[in-house]
């Protein structure tokens, strides 16, 4: 009779409750709709994005919730948890049956369980059943494997099996879905994901998090940008992008290479991608100064932050900064120079250059007019700083995953029988037939080849 759950002990219903198919289905379609939830809504984003997408009330929905970084929230690791504990309990709650099967004491074969089969492949041969049995038995012994000899009230049953080891497969998939959560939560905890922007000749050891907005990590080394280059379509889209970085721990050079898009560099678990680039300055500076009074166009090379005296008499002008983005009463120039023009009575007026713009300082609608003319570009390099110290668990959990999927569903443990029938004044009888764990039309066709084969075999 089967006990009542509510008059077991607390361990047991625990024991009850983690080996439950219902905690399996629910913890999966919980995930799965958590993960929807993860790609409809970004992850890490800015807090300015997710006000202006979604407003103040939802953002504090998502804030308190922890959805805007749901994959490391401590619910999303808890049904990770959840769902490893459940595999681990169910699969030892049949482990010990599928063991006793894997590894008997003692190979039994029941004759009558084979002789109700109703697909067998049988055929004739004029051959003694004492010459048959021992020949099907070494060849028996040499394709599938360890023969078990039998005599029947009607002759001889040879039995054999192969694959009793495949079914472990179910738990070689249960063992990588494990590896695969340990890798996740491993690298939830103690991985990060950061970004950082070296402008060429900069030295940097702390990047930004994206876990969090305006939260930083100081690396145990230093990156320095040695150099950038960028190479071009015809059509002006970027065709490669690569950074010559430098390592330093304590002021020492341990190590220098490219890093290219798809190349990482990776030192001491920690992957630097190639992630972007942009204009970070600005050197070499020519300026165009045209005259609304006399029409003249003038150049002058400058260097930032060095006033430059204007001509006719006009005062002088600095140029106090390169901007990779400018807003203008809601718009974006783009790349812009900043300067401040000083006239003779000391009244200073800001300038804006906007590259996309060149007559942009027309609008402003003094005596000159200035415009950036050439200019020599100083590139940062935009890097993706990644730690994830349960990659290796994610590599093994996949191997085991394929390994134990393709044992699963591709093999099976398969039990035959050779049943030698004698019969009198006739030709010997020889039926043979097969059951299998799975498979079963797989199965079929080996045994027909199985037969086809044993009844061309000669002494």
């Amino acid at each position: 009779m089967k006990k009542n759950a509510s008059n077991q002990g607390p361990l047991n219903r625990v024991w009850l409750f983690f080996s439950s198919v219902k905690l399996t289905v629910v913890v999966l379609l919980s995930l799965a709709f958590t993960s929807i939830i993860g790609t409809l809504i970004p992850q890490n984003a800015s807090e300015v994005f997710y006000l202006k997408k979604y407003g103040q009330g939802w953002y504090q929905v998502f804030t308190s919730l922890d959805i805007v970084d749901m994959y490391n929230s401590w619910w999303f690791l808890l049904l990770l948890g959840l769902l490893a504990v459940n595999i681990i309990v169910c699969s030892f709650e049949r482990l010990g049956y599928t063991w006793k099967i894997i590894f008997p004491k003692k190979v039994v074969f029941r004759l009558e369980r084979f002789r109700r089969l109703k697909r067998k492949e049988s055929f004739a041969c004029d051959r003694a059943p004492d010459d048959l049995a021992a020949s099907y038995e070494a060849f028996l012994e040499k394709r599938i494997g360890r023969v078990i000899r039998e005599t029947t009230d009607t002759g001889t049953a040879l039995f054999a099996e192969t694959g009793r080891w495949t079914r472990i497969g179910v738990y070689v998939v249960h063992l990588s879905i494990i590896l695969l959560l340990a890798g996740a939560v491993i690298g939830s905890i103690w991985g990060f994901k950061g970004r950082v922007s070296i402008p060429e000749g900069d030295t940097t050891d702390v990047i930004e998090l994206r876990q969090g907005e305006h939260e930083h990590l100081t690396l145990d080394f230093a990156v320095r940008c040695n150099s950038f280059d960028v190479s071009f379509y015809d059509t002006g889209a970027p065709k490669e992008f690569k950074s010559n970085i430098t390592l330093l721990e304590d002021g020492n050079e341990v190590l220098t290479s490219d890093i290219l898009v798809n190349h990482p560099l990776r030192y001491k678990g920690i992957s630097l991608y190639q992630s972007n680039y942009g204009t970070a300055s600005a050197r070499n500076v020519t300026l165009s100064v045209t005259s609304r009074d006399s029409g003249m166009v003038y150049q002058e090379h400058l260097e930032f932050n060095k006033p430059m005296d204007l001509p006719e008499n006009q005062g002088r002008f600095v140029m106090e900064r390169f901007a990779p983005g400018y807003n203008f009463r809601g718009h974006n120039l783009g790349e812009v120079f900043v300067g401040r023009m000083i006239a003779p009575d000391a009244t200073e007026t800001s300038v804006i250059l906007p590259l996309k713009f060149p007559t942009f300082d027309k609008m402003r609608g003094g005596r000159l007019i200035f415009a950036v003319e050439d200019f020599e570009k100083q590139h940062y390099t935009g890097l993706q700083v990644n730690k994830d110290p349960g990659v290796w668990y994610v590599y093994a959990g996949f191997a085991l995953m394929i390994i134990g999927c393709w044992v699963t569903f591709f093999m099976s443990h398969q039990s035959y029988c050779v049943e030698i029938k004698n019969q009198d004044g006739a030709d010997t009888l020889v039926e043979i037939s097969a059951v299998a764990n799975r498979n079963s039309q797989s199965l079929k066709l080996k045994t027909a080849k199985l037969a086809s084969t044993m009844k061309e075999l000669k002494s």
